[in-house]
């Protein structure tokens, strides 16, 4: 599938015009960060990374594609010769996905020309400002929730392919499992279900439709124990299955004291083993208010797909450098104190304690993209991801959500207690920046 129209039609009026007058093959440098993060939040994650690769890979434009471009006649006959031939062939670099980050973070940094760069703005943009806002309310969530399992159950309150993406950018941020099957075939996602309410609706009774769950799947199920009475229905569901009934789960009613009320009865009838897993309208602070309960699993669905209030990171992507007419390359910002930027190719790194505890993020601007930290309390950020237009395969995927969920993991675990709070609060660490 080509990811080409999947833009905005002005970087194709801007090409066309940059064609015309000859800076098109000008080499420029975009940056994509955000300004601030939203209201309340410590710290972002970068997810997507991963999408943005494969999408870039993909970006083609074939015979459809051309043929719906000159029918429409976005553009002349001559940028569409060029969009013919289109590969990207520069370098891109920039947090690796899983990465927290902070405003003014440089998180994905593309080398090439400027044709060639500015066709992919939107896409980018795209995938990284939804697939960030997820991983980083996701984020809130598993921390929120410590060493109990999240399971992203978000599909029905997004668009179908975002369900998709959101499932994988939950999964990068701790997550540890979905509901969503085609998020389990594309990116090898362990996935999770059993039954709704509507399955015991149609039975004639409880008890009916319990025996028939067990009957299919064993007693390794989880049945959904709140559409009628709960006491009752708990009952039931020890009866269909005996005491080694994997979980029974709840979606209704005040969670804490109706998990302490459940908890007590599975143990009085033997079921200590039971688990519990609860839904309905979880966010990172029920999930929280939740944290002394006898609660062994969260369900999590609008929230976490919706980016808990925060379904866009703001992250925008400029041009901070490119090649003037006299060959030379030259940092440029957009003039606007609302908007402000800072010119030039950037490098970044994470400031480090002796204890291993990050204090700061430096942002150099003036680097080249071999900078490396002379101090051994830096630790560098940007990783190659294509090189000359060739994709790094070990950040797609199904191993790139591995590795990113494992990088997250790291990386959050170098903030401090501060940044897991859920209060308004600044910033997890300060971003400083220096010109070299």
């Amino acid at each position: 599938m080509s990811t080409a129209l999947l833009t905005d039609r002005y970087e194709l009026t801007m090409l066309q015009a940059a064609l015309a007058d000859g800076t098109a093959h000008r080499r420029s440098v975009f940056e994509v960060f955000t300004r601030r993060l939203p209201p309340g939040r410590r710290y972002g994650v970068v997810a997507g990374t991963g999408r943005v690769l494969e999408a870039i890979r993909q970006f083609r434009f074939g015979d459809a594609e051309l043929a719906w471009l000159r029918e429409q006649e976005i553009v002349n006959d001559e940028t569409l010769d060029y969009l013919a031939n289109y590969r990207f062939t520069g370098d891109v670099y920039g947090y690796a996905e899983g990465e927290v980050f902070f405003p003014g973070s440089p998180v994905l940094v593309v080398e090439s020309s400027f044709a060639e760069g500015i066709l992919l703005e939107t896409v980018i943009l795209s995938i990284l400002n939804y697939d960030s806002a997820v991983a980083s309310a996701a984020s809130r969530m598993t921390s929120a929730a410590g060493s109990r399992p999240c399971l992203e159950m978000g599909s029905r309150r997004a668009q179908e392919q975002a369900a998709v993406a959101a499932a994988r950018a939950a999964v990068v941020a701790g997550f540890t499992g979905t509901s969503n099957l085609e998020a389990g075939r594309s990116y090898d996602l362990p996935t999770i279900g059993t039954a709704a309410h509507s399955f015991t609706l149609l039975h004639d009774d409880e008890e009916a439709a319990f025996a028939s769950q067990v009957a299919a799947y064993g007693t390794r199920t989880t049945l959904l124990v709140d559409t009628y009475d709960i006491p009752t229905g708990v009952r039931r569901a020890i009866a269909a299955a005996g005491t080694e009934l994997d979980a029974v789960r709840l979606d209704s009613g005040d969670l804490g004291v109706v998990a302490r009320e459940v908890r007590d009865l599975l143990d009085s009838l033997g079921a200590a083993g039971t688990k519990i897993v609860v839904s309905s309208d979880l966010d990172e602070y029920a999930i929280a208010s939740l944290a002394v309960a006898p609660v062994d699993a969260y369900g999590v669905g609008t929230s976490v797909v919706t980016g808990s209030g925060a379904p866009t990171c703001g992250m925008v992507y400029k041009l901070v450098e490119r090649e003037g007419a006299d060959g030379r390359m030259t940092g440029v910002v957009k003039a606007s104190r609302a908007k402000n930027s800072v010119a030039g190719r950037k490098s970044a790194a994470r400031r480090l304690d002796e204890a291993g505890r990050a204090v700061e993020e430096v942002v150099l601007a003036g680097a080249d993209a071999s900078w490396t930290p002379s101090g051994g309390d830096l630790r560098l950020l940007h990783v190659p991801l294509v090189r000359a237009g060739q994709v790094d395969e070990r950040f797609v995927g199904a191993d790139g959500v591995r590795l990113a969920a494992e990088r997250h993991l790291a990386s959050r675990g170098e903030l401090g207690p501060s940044a897991r709070r859920l209060s308004a609060g600044d910033p997890a660490i300060p971003t400083t920046h220096v010109q070299l």
